[in-house]
C-alpha cells in the first residue's frame, strides 16, 4: 500500500528561481537562503520518494479570473514549466502519476471535497521553485509529482481548517492506493509578505515564527485561525500559508521536526522551510 512518510513546507518565491537559473546562489545576498536548504537536499536523497503530492497556488498561469477553482488536482502524465512573461524556467518537465492522482481525485471527491480535475496544465514558479530548492538542478526530476492547486489569489479563498481537512482526505486516499509507494506531501507558499498597497513589503517575523512552532506541535489549533488574521498579520499574500496546512493535515498527529529554517528577506518575502517525518502511531 502507498504511504505518506514525510512532509516538506517551503516558500516558493519567484526570485529564488531566478537566482538559481541565473547562477546567483553564491552571491552574498542569496547565499544564506540556499544554505538553509542544504539539509533537505541530502535528506531527500536518503528518503527517495516515489511521488510528491505538491500543494501550491497558480499565479494566473493555468487559471485566471475567468476560472479559478478552489482546489484542483492535475492528473496528467507530464506538465511543462509555464511561461510567466519572461519565458519558461529552464527546468525539466514535471512527470505526473496519473493512476495515483486519479485515485486521489476519486477518493477525495467521495469524501465530499469538490476537487476540480484537470489533465493538461502548465506549472509555474509555485511548483517548480520548491522542486529546485529540494532537488537542485537535475537533468530530470527524480520522482513523480502530483500538482494540487489551491486558490489563495481570488476571493473567496478556502479556510485554513478546510485545507487541513483536505490534507486528511488526501492521506486517506493515498493509504487506500494498492501499490507500494513512498509518498511525500509538500505545502508551499508564504511566509509573510505583501506585494501591493500601503503595506507593500510587510514582513512579520513574530507571526511567521509562531506559525512555524504551531504547525509542528499544535496544528489542530492553528487550523482554526481565521483567514482574515493571515491577511492582517502576514500580509495579503500571507494567506498562502493555508497550503502548509494541507501538508500538515496529511501527516500523523505526532511528527519529528528534522529541519527548521527562517530567513528574511528574499526579495520582499520571508522565507520559511520545514522538514517533518511521521512518527509511527501505536496500534
Amino acid at each position: 500500500m502507498a504511504k505518506i512518510s514525510a512532509g516538506i513546507a517551503t516558500s516558493h518565491v519567484p526570485a529564488i528561481g531566478a537566482a538559481i537559473d541565473n547562477k546567483k546562489t553564491t552571491e552574498a545576498y542569496w547565499q544564506p537562503v540556499f544554505e538553509g536548504y542544504e539539509y533537505v537536499k541530502q535528506w531527500v536523497k536518503e528518503q527517495k520518494p516515489d511521488v510528491v503530492v505538491l500543494v501550491y497556488n497558480d499565479h494566473a498561469s493555468a487559471f485566471d479570473a475567468n476560472f479559478v477553482p478552489t482546489f484542483a488536482i492535475a492528473t496528467g502524465a507530464e506538465f511543462k514549466p509555464a511561461d510567466e512573461g519572461w519565458g519558461p524556467r529552464p527546468v525539466p518537465n514535471v512527470k505526473g502519476h496519473p493512476a495515483l492522482a486519479s485515485h486521489i481525485a476519486h477518493s477525495v471527491i467521495q469524501d465530499d471535497f469538490d476537487l476540480t480535475v484537470v489533465n493538461t496544465i502548465d506549472v509555474d514558479h509555485g511548483l517548480t521553485v520548491p522542486l529546485s530548492l529540494v532537488f537542485g538542478e537535475p537533468e530530470n526530476w527524480p520522482c513523480k509529482v502530483i500538482p494540487i492547486a489551491v486558490n489563495v489569489v481570488l476571493y473567496p479563498v478556502p479556510s485554513g481548517n478546510r485545507c487541513y481537512q483536505l490534507g486528511k482526505a488526501i492521506r486517506k486516499a493515498v493509504e487506500s492506493f494498492d501499490e507500494d509507494l513512498n509518498v511525500q506531501i509538500w505545502g508551499t507558499g508564504g511566509m509573510s509578505h505583501q506585494l501591493q498597497g500601503p503595506r507593500a513589503g510587510l514582513i512579520n517575523k513574530e507571526f511567521d515564527n509562531t506559525f512555524l512552532d504551531k504547525i509542528v506541535d499544535d496544528a489542530d489549533e492553528l487550523a482554526k485561525l481565521e483567514h482574515i488574521k493571515y491577511v492582517e498579520q502576514a500580509g495579503s499574500e500571507g494567506i498562502e500559508l493555508v497550503m502548509w496546512l494541507v501538508m500538515r493535515g496529511a501527516l500523523n498527529k505526532n511528527v519529528e521536526l528534522k529541519k527548521r529554517f527562517y530567513h528574511v528577506p528574499a526579495s520582499n518575502t520571508a522565507v520559511g522551510h520545514l522538514v517533518l517525518e511521521n512518527v509511527e502511531e501505536e496500534g
